[in-house]
């Protein structure tokens, strides 16, 4: 009797294990959860309050993530994986070469105005999510690259450099997303986006007319002929 009391004794111990969330309830937190974040920006934001936002217990969000860490990294990676989803569904549908650039950044648009200015803070300030951004910031630059390239080919865009006008696009959109060039311009994040697809088509339109001003070379001799004696 006392040996197998003993041996019953032994047994190890069952310590507290993550909790076990059904699949549907885990994506709607995660949504909930990104909601949050994007909105608030995640420095100030801790699981105790997160877990009572979310009507839910810290045990639960942790099956979520084993760290507030790793919460945030999930976040982050689904915000860009779904909006360049949806961005590249949005150029997709439209069979104009020529008005893909236009749509591809009004969708970079619509989708960076999900998150607010704390979070971008917040994202560029820890370089976890900071690595993320640029990431996703030097694949965007690349799409649009690859979108003057097709328009070149096809001719509705004259021949240039298009790794420097897909740079210039990705330094006005960081410039856009944190808030710089809204201030200084006075532009909401939505007409910056059509400005810059605006400036963007002007700039790479091969076709003869008011919207693509003469060369320089061009336009300086003319002006000194004129000018009053």
């Amino acid at each position: 009797m006392t040996a197998q009391t003993d041996s019953r004794d032994r047994r190890p111990r069952r310590t507290a294990r993550r909790r076990v969330v059904d699949t549907g309830r885990r994506d709607e937190l995660l949504r909930q959860a990104e909601a949050i974040i994007l909105a608030e920006g995640f420095t100030s934001v801790t699981m105790d309050e997160l877990a009572q936002r979310l009507g839910c217990s810290k045990a639960t969000l942790y099956s979520l993530a084993s760290t507030k860490e790793q919460l945030v990294l999930a976040v982050a990676r689904a915000f860009f994986r779904d909006a360049t989803a949806e961005i590249e569904q949005a150029v997709q549908a439209e069979p104009d070469a020529r008005q893909r650039i236009r749509v591809y950044l009004a969708s970079v648009g619509t989708a960076m105005r999900r998150h607010s200015h704390a979070f971008y803070d917040d994202m560029v300030g820890y370089e976890p999510t900071a690595q993320i951004y640029r990431k996703n910031s030097a694949a965007a630059a690349h799409r649009v690259h690859e979108l003057i390239d097709e328009g070149v080919r096809t001719g509705v865009f004259r021949a240039l450099n298009g790794h420097f006008a897909a740079q210039v696009v990705a330094v006005t959109v960081d410039a856009i997303q944190s808030g710089i060039l809204l201030e200084r311009t006075g532009l909401t994040a939505g007409d910056a986006f059509s400005e810059l697809g605006d400036l963007l088509l002007d700039g790479l339109s091969s076709a003869q007319g008011p919207s693509e001003p003469p060369a320089t070379a061009d336009r300086t001799p003319r002006d000194q002929v004129s000018a009053p004696r």
